[in-house]
C-alpha cells in the first residue's frame, strides 16, 4: 500500500514514516499542503494521513482536494485537536477515521488496513483468489493450506493483484505499489518478481496481457 503521509512535526513524521515502511508500506512523507497537493496530482495514493495543522494551511484543505478530484485514495485525520465538533467537521469533509495524538502506530497501521477493506468492498482482513489466501497482517500467504515463502516485492504484487481480482495492473502501477519516490527501480524488476511469484504459485496463477500488464487468472 502506498501511503502519503502529511506532517510537519519532524519526530512524529520521522516515526510515521520509519514505522511504516517497518510494517510493509511504501510512505511518502511532505511537510505542507502545497507538497501534498502537488504529490497528489502526479501520484496515485492508497492512503493518506493528514495532519491538520500545517505551515501553509490545513489539512481539511488537502482532504477536500482529495474528495473534489474523486481520487481513490482513503484518508485519516492525525490531529491534537480533539474537541468533537472538530472530529465532526473532519469526517464531514470526507475523513474516513480520525486519530487523536499522542497515538499507538500498531492501532494506526490496523485503522489504515480497515479503512482500505471498505474502500475495497472486502469484509474480512484475509483476501483469496482460487487455493491462494493472503494475510496483509502477517504478511504471510497460503496456497491449499500451504505457508508460501515470498520475498518482501513479491508479497506487494500479489497483495496488490489480489486485492482488484479483475482488474489489469499496469508494470508502472506495480512499480507504484513497491517503491518509493527515493528508490532506484531496475528496469525489469517487476518481470522478475512475476517470474518469481508465476514459479511459487503456478505459471498460470497470474496472467500477462500483452501490451497492458498483468491480471489474476
Amino acid at each position: 500500500m502506498r501511503v502519503l503521509v502529511v506532517e510537519d512535526d519532524p519526530v512524529i513524521a520521522d516515526g510515521l514514516r520509519i514505522g511504516l515502511r517497518e510494517r510493509g508500506y511504501v510512505v511518502e512523507l511532505l511537510h505542507t499542503v502545497e507538497e501534498a497537493l502537488a504529490a497528489l496530482e502526479t501520484t496515485p495514493f492508497d492512503a493518506a494521513i493528514l495532519d491538520l495543522g500545517l505551515p501553509d494551511g490545513d489539512g481539511l484543505d488537502v482532504l477536500r482536494f482529495i474528495r473534489s478530484k474523486a481520487l481513490d485514495t482513503s484518508v485519516i485525520v492525525l490531529t491534537a485537536r480533539d474537541h468533537t465538533v472538530q472530529r465532526i467537521e473532519g469526517l464531514d469533509t470526507g475523513a474516513d477515521d480520525y486519530i487523536v495524538k499522542p497515538f499507538d502506530l500498531d492501532e494506526l497501521a490496523a485503522r489504515l488496513r480497515a479503512v482500505r477493506r471498505r474502500n475495497l468492498g472486502l469484509y474480512e482482513n484475509f483476501v483469496t483468489h482460487g487455493a491462494v489466501k493472503v494475510d496483509p497482517v502477517s504478511r504471510q500467504v497460503w496456497q491449499e493450506n500451504e505457508i508460501m515463502l515470498l520475498s518482501r516485492r513479491e508479497f506487494d504484487i500479489l497483495y496488490a493483484l489480489m486485492e482488484r481480482p479483475s482488474q489489469v495492473l499496469s508494470r508502472s502501477q506495480l512499480e507504484e505499489r513497491l517503491y518509493s519516490w527515493q528508490e532506484d527501480i531496475g528496469s525489469n524488476a517487476v518481470e522478475v518478481h512475476i517470474h518469481n511469484l508465476r514459479a511459487k504459485l503456478g505459471s498460470t496463477f497470474i496472467r500477462t496481457v500483452r501490451g497492458v500488464g498483468y491480471t489474476l487468472q
